[in-house]
């Protein structure tokens, strides 16, 4: 049966959610295979809004396994509080259920302290980090001195993971006028929530592995988008882990062969939120409309988002870097009423046109949008399930888009309610 990679395309808040859920319906297992709890993923599910962090999409879904990976960081204490959360929703979940694997390095509070101090120190070029902590774990990941899930089940492996983590981090904290760490209060929060984390542990790599050969279909679900990867980002103002595709196989355990199909998310226009470069950004009433109309703030952090025209330079630069075999064009809908729709086919950097962004940071932030304006739509598009449902112009539209990107639209989403899609390709089919 075919496993389908999902990623975000652009620089997140594509509308993964959704799709990940309209997906999972017909999953065995739903799988997190990078990021923290800095992402967000909101689902519409017959009237009822679930936000979710740390969990996988599909635990909405009764009867599928979730899984988090190890490519994953976890702040065991918030996946609690969110676990109680989605239960207080009317979910189900259990080590049945939910599944985390052993190797997942765990978010402390001193990563939290460290992420919010840095940033607020730093006067050169602030990242806009969430603050929760996710890229100083990933740095502890990296340095070797992470305590992982498997960590908790001996006290002795726990004792000599804390004092190791702490001889790096009360030398920094010292450097940014932080107290030092309170190791015995630190063993003592660990011990107790050790237990409740415990029973969700599992060899993640071997189950998944042991599905697949059983032909059950596995969605891999990731966070962000792939222009925050560490790697292939915007760089420095990225996430702290691979957001690409060919991180499903490394954050689960799982070889590249086992995937059959990726699925990029990507809006109809452009959205980031924070800081960093973002050539079609819109600063007038165009820009405005479209974050009005779109709902534009943050799932996670509430901030509001940086809203622009389509940038197809990106999204093609994004789908070769992944591997996309097909994309689920979202908010669609957010264009209806516009005149005059424009899409971003190039750059211009010092005289010269570009059909790519470039890697130095310098450079990006000199080059200057070439647009192509197509004509906008007066109908509504929002909740069409057909392509007879869409006006002419939307149909022009997205086939521009596709010539643009070099990629087939394979879902094309017309609202929040995981119905109001149109299947081109199904990413499930053998």
């Amino acid at each position: 049966m075919a496993n389908v990679v999902v990623v975000g395309a652009q620089w997140g808040d594509e509308g993964k959610g959704k799709i990940v859920d309209w997906l999972s319906e017909r999953a065995d297992v739903i799988a997190r295979f990078q990021g923290g709890h800095n992402a967000g993923h909101t689902l519409v599910i017959d009237g009822t809004v679930y936000k979710l962090h740390a969990l996988p999409s599909g635990v909405v879904r009764g009867g599928k396994l979730s899984v988090i990976g190890n490519g994953v960081v976890l702040d065991p204490w918030h996946l609690l509080k969110e676990i109680e959360t989605i239960r207080a929703q009317g979910v189900t979940i259990t080590p049945d259920t939910l599944m985390i694997a052993e190797n997942t390095p765990l978010i402390l509070p001193f990563h939290g302290e460290l992420d919010r101090a840095r940033e607020a120190q730093n006067s050169v070029a602030k990242i806009g980090t969430t603050g929760r902590g996710i890229g100083p774990c990933y740095e502890d990941k990296v340095g070797r001195r992470v305590i992982r899930v498997a960590d908790l089940a001996d006290d002795a492996t726990l004792q000599l993971r804390v004092d190791r983590a702490l001889v790096h981090h009360d030398a920094l904290r010292r450097g940014l006028g932080l107290d030092p760490i309170d190791r015995d209060a630190l063993l003592d929060q660990l011990r107790e929530i050790a237990p409740r984390i415990l029973e969700y542990a599992a060899p993640v790599w071997k189950v998944l592995n042991e599905k697949r050969k059983a032909g059950k279909r596995i969605l891999f679900e990731g966070a962000q988008g792939a222009l925050l990867d560490i790697d292939f980002g915007t760089y420095p103002f990225v996430t702290s882990s691979n957001v690409i595709a060919g991180q499903a196989a490394t954050g689960t355990g799982i070889g590249p062969g086992s995937i059959d199909f990726v699925l990029g998310i990507v809006k109809a226009y452009t959205t980031r939120v924070g800081e960093g470069p973002f050539p079609s950004e819109l600063h007038d009433a165009d820009g405005q409309r479209l974050g009005e109309r779109g709902h534009e703030f943050g799932t996670t952090t509430g901030r509001k988002r940086r809203c622009g025209w389509f940038d197809a330079c990106l999204v093609r630069q994004t789908c070769a870097t992944s591997g996309v075999n097909g994309i689920s064009l979202t908010k669609l809908d957010v264009l209806d009423g516009f005149e005059t729709l424009k899409i971003c086919v190039g750059y211009e950097l010092d005289g010269v046109r570009l059909d790519y962004l470039p890697t130095a940071a310098d450079q990006q932030v000199r080059c200057t949008p070439i647009y192509e304006e197509m004509p906008g739509w007066s109908e509504s598009t929002e909740g069409a399930r057909s392509w007879a449902d869409l006006p002419a112009a939307a149909i022009k539209y997205v086939r521009r888009v596709e010539e643009l990107i070099e990629c087939p639209v394979a879902l094309l989403s017309t609202s929040p309610e995981r119905e109001d899609t149109i299947l081109v390709t199904d990413p499930f089919a053998d």
